[in-house]
């Protein structure tokens, strides 16, 4: 599928370019969010804030990669129920590659089709990062030549055009949520939750949670898209924007408890404090979101672990930290799931810092290398880290990312067939420190395999009946 879906774009890449050539005639404007920057008179591919339906967010897409070719790739990784291509832009100063050592990050908006804020501001960073770039400007160039940048404005775009069709003053609280088929994808995921909250009581695996059998069927097909790309990339941070509440959302999302007496309790992963200030970085960076009171609701410092708001089983963020080694949080960003043109200036001005600072903290923490004695790098190498019960893997070339607050930590990295091998390490508040490790091979009597017992799927939840934002 994921060749297909490669082969298809390059073929109808040339056919949409010719649909988007009245659209690709620059002209240069005075912008106010470059005034406020201090740069003025940058190109803005079309830049004005509006909304846009498919046809007119694969024309802004196709704008940014004309617009700065050697910076971007555009891609795609699937298709919806009704046949829209699942796009992503890719921002890197080698697009197309993986770099070794360079981590990867995604942002995901438009999951529910009518929260359609997240949508918007993903086309308008594509257009910033690329218009920054071209400018000079050093934080916005660093950064893509230090990271691997993936945006997917939009995972939902057949819902997307049910909501437009309602347009914003009409629309519905879940008219266009759901898929074609009206399913809701943030409860689409395979439930790994139950899966993991077993092996926490019985001493089983706690990070690549296996998949249960035919899981490729009981999923939509832009599940399977992302769930795939997922496979693809060795994603190490992340975000997905929804709309509906003003907060930063983190893992867990699903309760490992029923609710006591009416309260939903709090459902901590083993890396919650990263997870905290991951959600911090970005209320904090946002115009209001810390202030805590938004949209009749209040949350403290404007975070919240999942769980606690309200449970909800088979959601993506925390398919993201038990399958992949990815961590990612949900940004709730409008009272309005589908706010009015006229609002988009000043929303894309409250998180334009805050989308970037997330996007930074990708480099935090630890990253290195595992070789074997002949300086070969091992893949699918165990990275842990003492105290904190979730484990990492290196990717095909050997390279590993492990997002870790100050402090000092001893890690391990093992592999079957080699002796592990541990390291201290002291962890700045600056850029990740790198650790590499050198396994030795195992003597042969050692070579026993490191096996993890657990039923695959223990049970299946129904999806929460609770439709709130996420």
């Amino acid at each position: 599928m994921w060749e297909e879906a490669v082969g298809e774009l390059e073929q109808e890449g040339e056919q949409e370019k010719k649909r988007a050539g009245t659209m690709l005639q620059w002209r240069t404007i005075p912008w106010l969010c470059a005034l406020l920057l201090g740069l003025m008179g940058l190109p803005t591919s079309g830049s004005d804030f509006q909304h846009h339906q498919y046809e007119d967010m694969v024309r802004a897409l196709f704008a940014v990669q004309s617009e700065c070719p050697y910076i971007t790739r555009l891609y795609s990784i699937g298709r919806s129920v009704e046949g829209r291509h699942l796009y992503v832009l890719e921002f890197s100063d080698n697009p197309g590659i993986h770099e070794a050592l360079e981590p990867e990050f995604k942002y995901i908006g438009n999951m529910h089709g009518n929260e359609v804020l997240g949508r918007e501001l993903l086309i308008k960073l594509s257009q910033f990062l690329c218009e920054e770039y071209r400018a000079g400007n050093q934080r916005i160039t660093r950064l893509i030549h230090d990271t691997r940048i993936h945006i997917l404005p939009s995972m939902n775009p057949d819902g997307y055009e049910v909501a437009a069709r309602q347009g914003p003053e009409l629309n519905g609280y879940l008219v266009g949520r759901g898929n074609a088929r009206e399913i809701d994808l943030n409860r689409n995921f395979p439930d790994l939750n139950a899966l993991l909250y077993y092996y926490e009581k019985n001493n089983g695996r706690n990070h690549h949670l296996p998949l249960p059998d035919n899981w490729e069927l009981q999923v939509e097909p832009e599940t399977l898209a992302v769930i795939k790309w997922m496979q693809n990339y060795n994603f190490v941070l992340s975000a997905n924007l929804h709309g509906g509440a003003v907060v930063a959302n983190y893992p867990f999302d699903k309760s490992r408890d029923p609710r006591i007496r009416g309260r939903n309790t709090y459902a901590a992963t083993p890396d919650d404090k990263i997870f905290r200030q991951l959600a911090r970085t970005y209320s904090y960076a946002h115009s209001w979101m810390h202030k805590g009171w938004n949209c009749g609701d209040f949350f403290n410092e404007g975070i919240t672990n999942g769980a606690s708001w309200y449970s909800l089983s088979k959601g993506m963020q925390d398919f993201n930290y038990l399958y992949t080694n990815c961590f990612e949080i949900t940004l709730e960003l409008s009272c309005d799931k589908f706010p009015s043109e006229s609002a988009l200036p000043r929303e894309w001005l409250a998180n334009r810092e805050a989308l970037v600072s997330y996007l930074e903290q990708v480099h935090h923490g630890i990253k290195g290398m595992v070789y074997d004695e002949n300086n070969n790098p091992i893949s699918k190498a165990e990275i842990s880290v003492a105290g904190i019960s979730h484990d990492m893997t290196t990717g095909v070339d050997g390279d590993y990312f492990r997002l870790l607050l100050p402090g000092t930590y001893t890690v391990k990295a093992s592999a079957p067939g080699y002796l592990p091998s541990s390291n201290t390490v002291t962890v700045g508040p600056a850029e990740a420190i790198q650790l590499h490790f050198y396994l030795k091979k195992a003597p042969k009597q050692s070579l026993k395999g490191k096996h993890h017992h657990g039923k695959k799927n223990i049970s299946v939840h129904k999806a929460s009946l609770k439709l709130g934002p996420r």
